[in-house]
């Protein structure tokens, strides 16, 4: 078991502490599976962030030879044995001229000026797969979005800022720069919620350890709602795979490959910290007049009621597979109690829970346990 009770939870971690067609693959023969994967070479625009990681290991573990482009600013301790090429996405691309790869990875693409400078200059390589959004579509309130749907568009495609709004629409953007380069030879993955170990967000993360803290929860809404996530390193194995099959097109990355309610994913929590947690289904309209939030969670009448619903049989159809969230819960878990609080996401604090009193800055668990409580007494006094 990873966390025994609600006592022994608080005592080590309580003050710790929200965007076009389907390709096609050529089958390989019995002679080429046994071989493995050609050998490529790739370059991973980015690489040493969240997700990048878990793909450089899983293509360098299939006999790839992969080049990293980055500003040598994040773990700069990773990867010693690998070539590492510096300079910026804004304006110096100097390190990649006359250069060519069998692929190119590009994870830290968000302005669509980038992007098209860089896929322009590396347009003579074999493959371009740009990681977009599922935030690129014009709205999440249509269950089952496929591939096809309609992405959001800005009033003016030249604003560069990335917030809130802008964000999607620029994804958008930057995925049309890639495919006017490279045509069929791009690849487009939209991800929703990606999750695991060495997440620099602490959204997902937020319920396990919520969970494994014990005693009574608050569960908005109801417990047959979807949730959908995807684990870094299944996006990252799925991604390589599907260069190694020269695969182009757009791709929802969503999972897991099985379809898991809220209560599902609650109680699979529950069986891994081996917790106490007793879930108590609060109705989202109350929590609506309470001015409460919760990371990840949407209503189903709000404006992104279908963050959780996105359709993802062209990606299982592309080779996409998901490892039992069990596994994915288990491996956050213990990566999370291996951090210090200063080096948790977000330092000490949580971005979980947040009522209109508490505001929407960053709170402990504590204080979120305590609101918690407050919530749950003013339900039972409603009911």
């Amino acid at each position: 078991m990873f966390i025994q009770n609600r006592r022994e939870f608080l005592k080590t971690t309580a003050t710790a502490a929200g965007a076009l067609g389907l390709g096609v693959a050529c089958a390989p023969s019995d002679d080429q599976e046994a071989a493995g994967p050609a050998p490529m070479s790739i370059l991973v625009l980015g690489g040493t962030g969240f997700i990048g990681p878990h793909m450089v290991r899983y293509a360098a573990s299939r006999g790839h030879t992969v080049t990293l482009f980055n500003r040598g600013r994040t773990n700069t301790h990773l990867f010693p044995e690998l070539e590492k090429l510096v300079g910026d996405r804004d304006g110096d691309l100097t390190a990649l001229e006359g250069r060519r790869w069998d692929a190119v990875i590009d994870n830290s693409g968000f302005v669509p000026r980038h992007v098209r400078d860089s896929a322009a200059l590396l347009s003579d390589s074999g493959q371009y797969m740009f990681v977009s959004s599922i935030s690129a579509y014009k709205d999440l309130v249509t269950e089952g979005i496929t591939e096809d749907y309609d992405v959001g568009r800005l009033e003016d495609p030249t604003v560069e800022e990335v917030n809130g709004e802008t964000y999607g629409p620029l994804k958008a953007l930057c995925e049309e720069a890639v495919q006017e380069v490279f045509g069929d030879r791009a690849n487009i993955v939209r991800p929703g919620y990606i999750v695991g170990p060495g997440d620099n967000t602490d959204r997902w993360t937020y319920w396990p350890v919520r969970v494994a803290a014990g005693g009574d929860m608050l569960a908005p809404g109801t417990p047959d709602q979807p949730i959908q996530f995807i684990d870094a390193r299944d996006l990252g194995a799925w991604m390589v795979r599907m260069l190694e099959d020269r695969i182009g097109g757009v791709f929802n990355g969503v999972g897991p490959t099985e379809s898991v309610t809220w209560d599902g994913f609650f109680q699979a929590c529950r069986e891994v910290s081996g917790s106490d947690t007793e879930v108590h289904w609060v109705d989202s309209g109350f929590l609506q007049e309470q001015g409460v939030a919760f990371p990840i969670w949407a209503a189903r009448d709000s404006s992104f009621g279908a963050v959780h619903s996105v359709d993802l049989s062209r990606a299982i159809e592309a080779g996409y597979t998901s490892r039992p969230m069990q596994e994915t819960i288990g491996d956050t878990l213990e990566w999370w109690s291996g951090l210090t609080e200063e080096d948790r996401p977000g330092g000490v604090m949580f971005s979980g829970l947040r009522t209109r009193e508490m505001g929407f800055e960053p709170a402990t668990m504590d204080q979120m346990l305590e609101a918690e409580a407050e919530l749950l007494s003013a339900w039972a006094a409603r009911e």
